[in-house]
């Protein structure tokens, strides 16, 4: 009397529907992480060829195209832009002041605005997006 099994139990595990689990992760993330910018405001930056991140506390000072002032994603006015760097800045060792300014403003813009920085004696940091420059 043979009593032994002729075939074998083979254990097996299906993995048809974990391509399918896989694009839905990987969709998810890319639709959460695309909203955790914390760059709210859409500026298009210059570009520069080189890039250095920066770790001090800072603030961001966004100038739109139509010259919409933003400090941290508050609007403000542009007379009043002094004032609110004071403020912004007040009890904060060594500030930094992110600029993140439109390409297709004028010097001059950028100039008044370092010129503000200058008279209170702020670090400024122009932000721009890496890549070849057009020259």
């Amino acid at each position: 009397m043979n009593i032994r099994r002729t075939k074998h139990f083979k254990p097996e595990v299906s993995t048809s529907s974990l391509n399918d689990i896989m694009f839905f992760l990987l969709l998810f993330f890319l639709i959460v992480s695309t909203l955790a910018n914390p760059n709210v405001i859409k500026v298009l930056l210059p570009t520069s060829k080189s890039a250095q991140n920066i770790n001090k506390q800072q603030i961001n000072l966004t100038i739109t195209s139509d010259k919409k002032y933003f400090i941290n994603q508050m609007e403000i006015q542009t007379d009043q832009l002094e004032r609110e760097l004071v403020n912004q800045t007040k009890g904060i060792e060594g500030p930094t002041i992110i600029l993140r300014m439109a390409k297709d403003l004028s010097v001059q813009d950028l100039v008044d605005v370092l010129e503000i920085g200058v008279r209170l004696n702020l670090k400024m940091v122009m932000s721009t997006e890496k890549g070849v420059s057009g020259l």
